[in-house]
């Protein structure tokens, strides 16, 4: 029934996506084949899965492959029909002079560098900027016809909003932009870009806040402590696993280190590689925060932005980055124990154990064959590690707030969609915890922590590239493989079970 609804929820997203497109033409149906083209081997898996027809994974693998070539080929045929109808050369419109201040996105503060919620009131006529008149005619003269015409200015917190017309393409006006600023002004301000509330560029500009430059001791001994109780909660895991509690017999510490090391090295590769990949664009991040439990280990960890980003390819990358690695580990260790799992290893689970994941009930499938056809199947102890550190990552590539997912969508599409499908998760969760306690847990997890989307780039016009488009989907698609079970109808069609 799961994978009916489903096949039925993404034909009918695929339908009204046609239906939103046709009206733009040519440049419509384009970006519809786009989202079709990465459907569609889903479609195809989850359709044969319906009928009980499993793939090899080569050929899952093949479809993967063809499907993202197709998605990046239409990109390109998308961005050239763009060019010839000239719609990147004029972004917008005439805009109409208005007395509304308020812009649909978040924007740093001035005195502080923290996120600021969206103008509530119109501003006044008889407002008074706090930034003085002479320097905002020095800064008006930043724009020109070959980069943003600016038609209105609007006085924002210690700021100013220049709304108008961008006449060029979004990065390169930025970069220019950014350049005269500094030139006239020096580095006392900062050039945001980002969309208005009426959907058109606007310009803010904003005094610079001194940014930070070291973390309080407080902040690092939460830290520390988070870590501590982490590894603790590894450990009972663990021992959990094996039937017996740690923290009562503590003398077997050495039968569970295999076990808790591998959920600690998914854990540790992932903020590892969140760290990288900040360092490389010399982004500075907060501690890590590790959410500590007792069902799984590990919840993950979250952390939070302390510099300023450029733009969303610098957020989808640092979001993205950890949870690649931390998934490929966990995916690593996960086949690994399948192919080490023979009929006389130690562990042993119920069949039904396999019902619990799409993903590892496919995988496992594909791999043990008419083993899962036993009432208990016996398993290499890599086997429950990779499936823990898999939960781990697919609960951190949730769309909300200020999760990996949730960043890697606001990255992908922007500040609107990202706040919808916080919500939408929320929803889902809510409804989740009437079977699960532990989706209800994690619901209020995110809304006092984590729902808050995160504070806009400089520029903020700029969308990723195809290619990392279609690794955020992937991303996010095996994130829900990972959470949703299969279903026993579907799983006796696969012989998952002796009831087969």
């Amino acid at each position: 029934m799961i994978i009916l609804l489903i096949l039925f929820t993404a034909i009918v997203i695929l339908g009204w996506g046609f239906y939103r497109a046709r009206p733009f033409g040519k440049l419509g149906i384009l970006a519809w084949l786009q989202a079709v083209a990465l459907m569609a081997p889903w479609l195809l898996l989850f359709g044969a899965l319906a009928v009980g027809v499993t793939f090899n994974l080569a050929i899952v693998l093949l479809l993967l492959l063809v499907s993202i070539a197709v998605y990046i080929l239409l990109g390109r045929r998308l961005r050239a029909s763009a060019e010839e109808a000239g719609m990147l050369n004029s972004v917008s419109s005439q805009s109409t002079p208005s007395e509304e201040a308020a812009i649909d996105c978040q924007v740093p503060e001035a005195p502080d560098n923290t996120a600021a919620q969206p103008a509530p009131q119109p501003a006044e006529k008889t407002a008074v900027p706090s930034m003085p008149a002479e320097e905002i005619q020095t800064i008006k003269g930043i724009f020109g016809v070959e980069t943003f015409f600016a038609t209105e200015t609007i006085p924002y917190q210690e700021g100013v909003i220049f709304k108008g017309n961008l006449r060029g393409e979004v990065q390169p006006t930025f970069d220019r932009l950014t350049a005269n600023l500094q030139a006239r002004v020096g580095d006392r301000y900062r050039l945001f870009m980002l969309e208005g509330a009426e959907g058109k560029p606007v310009v803010i500009v904003l005094p610079r806040a001194p940014e930070k430059k070291s973390v309080a001791i407080a902040q690092w001994v939460l830290s520390l402590v988070l870590i501590a109780a982490t590894i603790a909660t590894c450990l009972e895991t663990s021992g959990l696993l094996l039937s017996f509690d740690f923290f009562s017999e503590p003398t077997r510490w050495r039968e569970i280190l295999p076990i808790a090391s591998g959920v600690l090295l998914v854990l540790a590769v992932t903020e590892i590689a969140h760290r990288v990949a900040a360092a490389q664009y010399q982004i500075r991040l907060s501690p890590p925060y590790f959410i500590p439990t007792w069902q799984i280990g590990s919840f993950g960890s979250f952390f939070r932005f302390e510099s300023v980003l450029p733009d969303r390819n610098r957020l989808f990358d640092i979001a993205f980055a950890g949870s690649a690695a931390g998934g490929v580990v966990a995916l690593s260790l996960l086949v690994i124990g399948l192919l080490l799992s023979r009929p006389d290893s130690f562990f042993q689970l119920p069949a039904e154990f396999f019902e619990g994941s799409l993903l590892v009930g496919t995988l496992a499938r594909i791999v043990l064959g008419k083993g899962l056809q036993q009432s208990l199947v016996a398993i290499h102890p890599l086997v429950l590690v990779g499936w823990i550190g898999l939960v781990i990552t697919a609960i951190n590539l949730m769309p909300a707030g200020q999760l990996n997912g949730g960043r890697i969508v606001q990255a992908i599409y922007g500040r609107k969609v990202a706040g919808r499908t916080t919500f939408a998760t929320l929803i889902v969760l809510g409804l989740a915890s009437l079977v699960n306690p532990l989706a209800l847990y994690w619901a209020v997890l995110i809304l006092f922590l984590q729902r808050d989307l995160e504070r806009p780039a400089l520029n903020e016009l700029t969308e990723p590239d195809d290619a990392r488009a279609a690794l955020g989907l992937l991303a996010l698609f095996l994130m829900a493989a990972t959470l949703l079970p299969l279903t026993p109808g579907l799983a006796g069609r696969l012989g998952i079970g002796s009831s087969f």
